[in-house]
């Protein structure tokens, strides 16, 4: 069960996500290193992830497209700045296409583990405009669902 959710943004071109997952630290970061792990929980609610390249480390770039029947396809890249095992996620991100294509910002995921649960903060800035950032909202607070409930289920699991 979720026991946290904070959804909001933290100044016009911020956006702050904070969610506590009934998971360990390393199970998170696990699902966020690993390629076979991360297809299945990227990006919002009803979307599918068709193709996504990770080279994980400091350094490496990625690269995916999400798709869902309403909206299409929607391809983003970016490069990975730091990684901290079971602590720390910084990667640029940026659309290829669509509204503010090429644009590149900072998100920045922080895992702190406290009684075999992990707080979870998804930080992105900046955003051009505040219309852009207010359109991230939905798209990462459903990112962050799915991956919170794909944690939890694995967390269970491995439990078990």
């Amino acid at each position: 069960m979720t026991v946290q959710t904070e959804m909001r943004p933290v100044a016009d071109d911020e956006l702050l996500i904070v969610r506590t997952f009934d998971a360990p630290a390393a199970l998170v970061f696990r699902i966020w290193e690993d390629q076979s792990h991360a297809i299945r929980w990227w990006g919002p609610k009803d979307f599918t992830t068709p193709h996504l390249e990770m080279d994980f480390r400091p350094g490496g770039k990625w690269r995916a497209c999400i798709a869902s029947p309403t909206h299409g396809e929607s391809w983003m890249s970016g490069v990975y700045r730091e990684i901290v095992r079971d602590q720390r996620i910084v990667f640029t991100f940026r659309w290829e296409q669509g509204r503010d294509p090429g644009h590149e910002s900072l998100i920045t995921v922080t895992l702190t583990e406290e009684n075999g649960r992990t707080t979870q903060t998804f930080h992105q800035a900046p955003f051009p405009t505040v219309e852009s950032r207010d359109s991230h909202l939905g798209g990462w607070t459903q990112f962050v669902d799915k991956e919170g409930a794909y944690a939890e289920r694995l967390a269970k699991e491995e439990a078990a």
